[in-house]
């Protein structure tokens, strides 16, 4: 990777696992579990390259809708992470992020405590900044921003003339970081599925056939070798 442009923030759409089971004949739930251990590599990976933030999407509003056979597995296999995460959160250089509604009813009480407790544990921690995006919505998370914004409107907090984009991205669920440079979707499918829409704007899309539980560094790599051929003009003219 010598001589490469290294993306500051990169966000991942980690899609296929199930399709991957289907193909090897395996429940939905193994393809999470064969995708979980993917994303840990990635994340060693991304933080050896000194990328600063990793942003996945984990879980959306929307997966509510599935099985809750296969709902029940991702709360187990995220809760497993946290554990393993808060076990070895002393010794790492990883600090972890939570985005999305994890105030919801939906979220069991045990499962939102070790969430806080991890966000604490890591918050001074100064390699990569990793963003799992649990019960995440991108139009949700605006809905929120702006409920956050017209309360503190209403407290006299931020006067109403001072709105502008730069404002409206404090109350955004990532808020302080920079917007994704890259946005990766893995398993063939072209389109962003309501994943960091007002933070997307400007990204750069690199789409994969390769399914998540498949995905390895050297294909990260290759992401990162097509984003570095792309010219990034941002409204401006050659």
């Amino acid at each position: 990777m010598e001589d490469i442009k290294i993306p500051v923030h990169v966000a991942i759409i980690m899609d296929g696992n199930g399709r991957w089971a289907k193909e090897h004949s395996l429940p939905r739930n193994e393809g999470h579990r064969k995708g979980t251990k993917v994303l840990e590599q990635i994340i060693k990976h991304a933080n050896g390259l000194g990328i600063k933030y990793l942003t996945v999407y984990a879980f959306s509003t929307e997966n509510w809708r599935r099985p809750k056979s296969e709902i029940d597995g991702l709360l187990k296999l995220f809760k497993r992470y946290l554990d393993e995460h808060i076990k070895k959160a002393h010794k790492e250089n990883i600090r972890f992020r939570a985005l999305g509604d994890i105030w919801s009813d939906r979220i069991p009480d045990e499962l939102r405590e070790k969430i806080l407790l991890l966000e604490n544990m890591t918050k001074d921690k100064k390699g990569l900044c990793f963003n799992m995006a649990f019960n995440y919505g991108g139009r949700d998370e605006m809905i929120r921003a702006c409920k956050k914004m017209i309360n503190d409107i209403m407290l006299k907090n931020i006067p109403y003339d001072n709105i502008n984009e730069e404002l409206f991205e404090n109350y955004l669920d990532t808020a302080g970081q920079s917007d994704p440079d890259l946005m990766i979707r893995t398993s063939g499918e072209i389109r962003t599925s309501n994943f960091l829409p007002w933070q997307l704007t400007y990204s750069e899309f690199y789409f994969t056939t390769c399914l998540w539980p498949e995905f390895t560094p050297q294909e990260f790599d290759k992401a990162i070798a097509d984003y570095n051929i792309r010219k990034r003009r941002f409204g401006k003219s050659e």
